[in-house]
């Protein structure tokens, strides 16, 4: 059979910033001590990745075939099948997303909202409370993440069918003609990088690098101590 696409354009755009940014803001997060003005680009890129996501969930309802919530295998008789089935190097065909994917990424969708969701209320000042659950979600996140990588690199080495390219090109081997999707969706896909360059240019322009704050639906948002926070305490020390 040939290569029939099933993954539209937004699906895969929206796939490549989701993990561009969560790889962006979790190193950031990791690498860069909070009192840095860099450390502000991992709250904004948070912000964005929740955004994104949001975008994501509508499509999920709207979009083509394989990008609804619908077409996700989410059954867990389909889950043990699965990984069953992989085990006896079994070739079994998902046009869309099989089971294992399907669970990662809808738990990596709601990881990335509830990590918005903390740190934009981190960020208003409730740090004490969520501080520690944004912490637990980026680590569970990060499990999950590197899970479904190894899970695309076994699949990868044991059936040999192209599956991490599907992601690249939308297209996969052995699907039948009737399973693949009609188009790729180009303009919506354009749609989706205007939307997300606009609240990319709202996030940058609302941003005030010298007092680390952030106006974002009607709230300020301090993402980080300002240079005048710590003149004062060190004056004051």
């Amino acid at each position: 059979m040939k290569n029939r696409l099933v993954y539209d354009l937004p699906l895969r755009i929206f796939h490549w910033l989701f993990a561009g940014l969560f790889v962006g803001a979790f190193l950031i997060a990791k690498t860069v001590d909070d009192e840095s003005l860099t450390f502000s680009y991992h709250m904004l890129g948070g912000l964005l990745l929740g955004f994104i996501v949001i975008l994501r969930v509508l499509w999920g309802f709207v979009g083509t075939k394989y990008s609804r919530f619908s077409s996700f295998a989410l059954n867990p008789k389909d889950l043990t099948s699965y990984f069953t089935s992989f085990l006896a190097a079994d070739k079994e065909r998902w046009a869309g997303h099989n089971p294992a994917s399907s669970w990662a990424g809808l738990l990596m969708m709601g990881l990335a909202l509830g990590l918005a969701g903390t740190g934009y209320l981190m960020a208003g000042g409730r740090t004490e409370v969520f501080e520690d659950l944004h912490e637990l979600l980026a680590n569970i996140f990060l499990v999950v993440v590197l899970m479904h990588i190894m899970g695309v690199l076994l699949h990868a080495f044991r059936h040999r069918d192209g599956l991490a390219l599907s992601m690249v090109n939308g297209r996969k081997k052995d699907i039948p003609e009737a399973e693949r999707i009609p188009g790729s969706r180009p303009l919506i896909a354009l749609l989706f990088v205007a939307f997300v360059t606009l609240f990319g240019f709202h996030l940058a322009h609302n941003f005030d690098s010298q007092s680390r704050n952030l106006k974002l639906l009607g709230t300020n948002l301090q993402l980080g101590e300002n240079e005048s926070d710590n003149e004062g305490k060190h004056d004051y020390d």
